[in-house]
């Protein structure tokens, strides 16, 4: 079994690897990439049982790969996306795990894979297939969260997302800093959040933060593969963790 792995984020990688060695119990072999330019690299020079792909690379969509490269084994997506996206992969019939997804969400994708993908009743996706898909994603990327509805004492107030300097967790709920200062509790976790924007505005950089890319006033290196990151209306300089610093740097580049 050789397998195609097209992640960016390392630690998505890794917990993926984990749940294939034990699906598989180690007897298979792959290729990682996080680039479109790497995926389409091993593509032109070895053959794959099935790939494993989430939808946002390093240097653009992975449906990119599947327009340009013929690939005529069955493909896998594992992302967060959902909304007209989720519904355009099930009405496709194409096998798709929601993140963050467990063990059992991939042992059932590889049992559809097993049972279904190795018939000879399997077609290998189409460019007007990935067209469609490519369609819904642009129609699920413009309902990003455009404002958070905030409840005070005083009433019901509005928060847009683009004065939004900072999310921090904060118990069972979050805290947003505006650009001017001005904290703003919000009633979902900062997995939830995260979600819910765009991930070209909005970066996790570390486990209890996220950072507004428009706000950032300044960044220095700091001990243990970390960077100091100042924001606008943030007093105290928020810092990366060391295991997210590397696709930070990268993200600044979009």
């Amino acid at each position: 079994m050789h397998i195609l792995i097209l992640e960016d984020e390392i630690p998505a990688y890794e917990k993926l690897l984990t749940h294939l060695e034990f699906y598989f119990e180690e007897d298979f072999t792959h290729n990682w990439a996080r680039s479109n330019e790497k995926a389409r690299s091993f593509l032109a020079n070895e053959r794959y049982d099935f790939i494993l792909s989430d939808i946002q690379l390093l240097d653009g969509i992975s449906f990119d790969v599947f327009n340009s490269v013929k690939i005529e084994c069955p493909i896998i997506f594992c992302s967060a996306h959902d909304e007209y996206l989720f519904e355009a992969f099930r009405t496709n019939g194409i096998a798709y795990i929601l993140k963050p997804y467990t063990k059992e969400d991939i042992k059932q994708a590889l049992d559809k894979f097993q049972s279904f993908f190795k018939t000879e009743s399997y077609q290998p996706i189409q460019n007007d297939t990935i067209d469609l898909l490519k369609s819904a994603l642009q129609q699920e990327q413009a309902l990003y969260k455009k404002r958070f509805v905030i409840k005070k004492s005083k009433g019901i107030q509005l928060l847009n997302v683009s004065d939004i300097s900072l999310i921090e967790a904060s118990g069972d709920f979050c805290m947003a800093v505006d650009y001017k200062g001005k904290k703003h509790p919000i009633s979902h976790n900062l997995g939830t959040i995260h979600e819910m924007l765009n991930p070209m505005k909005f970066f996790r950089i570390n486990r209890s933060q996220i950072a507004h890319i428009d706000f950032i006033e300044n960044i220095e290196s700091h001990f243990k593969n970390r960077l100091l990151i100042q924001l606008t209306g943030i007093k105290e300089k928020v810092m990366t963790s060391s295991s997210t610093t590397s696709d930070f740097r990268k993200w600044l580049e979009h």
